[in-house]
């Protein structure tokens, strides 16, 4: 809990700056390039994480980091801050709250949708544009297959789910029916 405390204020107070004084789509591609590194040399993230080592060395590390990723100035103070503070942990956290903030600031809403049988580019662009219609935000979509869904399609938008499967309907029926008795 407090790993994702410390990555929501860390991203806040990043966004808001950043908002201000840089692109924010930019940082948050150079954040996720600082956390695809870390992730891709487990060696580096030991030494980043490991309090036995000092915080100047990891501020160094993270200076010649953020050079050679050429980090907005506001992103790469803000590494070099929670180096200073040995709570580069949380900067897996910190990347996914401020993607969440940033899109939320861009009225961008994440869906899932769900289908029996793979979505034709043309009915997963009407879906998309039905979701946006239905909750007043851009709407960037991802598309899955479940086939026990039957047909029909289940759409996740944040913590809203729309259940239009045949599976459910099906389900309900069969409650209504049991229970009548």
């Amino acid at each position: 809990m407090k790993t994702r405390t410390s990555a929501a204020r860390y991203a806040r107070a990043l966004l808001d700056v950043v908002i201000q004084e840089a692109n924010p789509e930019q940082v948050e591609e150079q954040l996720i390039a600082f956390a695809d590194l870390l992730k891709a040399h487990p060696d580096l993230q030991r030494a980043l994480t490991n309090p036995a080592v000092p915080a100047a060395g990891k501020h160094g590390i993270v200076e010649g980091l953020t050079q050679r990723l050429q980090m907005a100035p506001p992103a790469a103070k803000l590494l070099l801050l929670m180096a200073d503070r040995d709570d580069l942990a949380v900067v897996p956290d910190m990347v996914a709250v401020y993607r969440e903030r940033l899109m939320e600031h861009l009225g961008i809403v994440r869906a899932e949708v769900t289908t029996a049988e793979p979505l034709t580019p043309d009915r997963a662009a009407q879906v998309q544009q039905q979701l946006a219609t239905l909750t007043g935000r851009k709407v960037t979509m991802t598309t899955k297959v479940d086939p026990a869904l039957i047909g029909g399609a289940v759409a996740r938008v944040g913590s809203t789910v729309y259940d239009g499967s045949i599976a459910t309907q099906l389900e309900r029926i069969r409650e209504r029916l049991t229970t009548d008795r």
